[in-house]
């Protein structure tokens, strides 16, 4: 089991450099918020259309297959399984549902005794039902089904968009555009700095806890207990001292690095300054914005749900 491979949540991949990882990370920031509130108040055709825009550009991208073959095929998995139980779950309207049209469609037609009067338009024929499908206990309506497509695709497109953006940009470049879009912000006083040098220090610090996890599992897991014999009350107890020791692992990790920053002379982010990446717009990046324009002008014409 390791984590570092089988769960790379906010990892960077290093190689191979692809061209999103060349891409300004502050052009990605705004695809990725973009990625995540045009979603609000749009149709569900625009939903579908996010998850199948974010497939199609790690495809694109060439990003190596054993990176995202099996995050992308169990986070697929999940969704699918959450759009099945919410499609046949009650949809909370309390609606018995009848036809518009009689059942007797002679009712409709229209009684006339003169051979000269004017011939009246044929009705609509067109078969309206609410339900969808009912087949023994399962039973899909129009809103449980669009409300299994809103939960489904906002589960895919929150948590991949998020998973890609940090694949493919590295911590520090992150937090120089966090600290370059904040720098308005120097105005009124706020910390900008340091709220983006403990971002940094986040963001590295994810490995380091996913490092200890699978230590800490491992250990268990060599030394062959015998979860029957402990019971429900020892397996807790077990699982108790080893959330203790995680716990003490990572305050520990934390305090070697708070000393090795000290050593180095990290005492305060404004005096002890690194520029890790000089951000410039580059001409993919102008393209990229372009794009973007283009991604809100099709949102703001044809994706609004009202």
């Amino acid at each position: 089991m390791d984590l570092l491979r089988s769960l790379p949540l906010g990892l960077y991949l290093e190689q191979p450099q692809t061209w999103l990882h060349k891409l300004d990370p502050r052009v990605k920031i705004a695809w990725l918020m973009s990625f995540l509130t045009s979603y609000s108040f749009a149709t569900n055709e625009w939903r579908i259309l996010l998850v199948v825009l974010l497939i199609l550009f790690t495809l694109v991208a060439k990003i190596p297959r054993r990176v995202w073959q099996q995050q992308l095929g169990w986070l697929l998995t999940l969704t699918i399984l959450v759009l099945f139980i919410a499609a046949v779950s009650p949809d909370g309207l309390g609606v018995n549902y009848q036809p518009r049209l009689p059942a007797n469609e002679q009712i409709l037609a229209p009684k006339s005794n003169s051979p000269s009067s004017t011939p009246q338009p044929a009705l609509s024929n067109k078969k309206y039902s609410y339900v969808l499908f009912h087949q023994g206990p399962v039973r899909i309506t129009r809103r449980s089904l669009d409300l299994a497509v809103r939960l489904s695709t906002i589960l895919f497109t929150v948590i991949y968009s998020t998973n890609l953006y940090l694949l493919t940009t590295a911590p520090e470049e992150i937090t120089a555009a966090i600290e370059s879009i904040m720098q308005p912000l120097r105005r009124l006083k706020l910390p900008v700095t340091e709220i983006t040098l403990t971002l940094t220090l986040s963001l590295r610090f994810i490995p380091l806890v996913l490092e200890e996890v699978q230590n800490l599992i491992r250990s268990v897991m060599t030394r062959a207990i015998n979860w029957k014999k402990l019971g429900l009350k020892g397996a807790v107890k077990v699982w108790m001292i080893v959330a203790e020791r995680l716990l003490e692992n990572l305050l520990l990790r934390a305090d070697q690095m708070a000393n090795a920053m000290m050593v180095r002379g990290f005492t305060s982010p404004n005096e002890h300054k690194v520029q890790w990446h000089e951000l410039r717009l580059k001409r993919w990046d102008w393209f990229a914005i372009a794009t973007l324009t283009l991604f809100w002008g099709v949102r703001v014409i044809s994706g609004n749900q009202f």
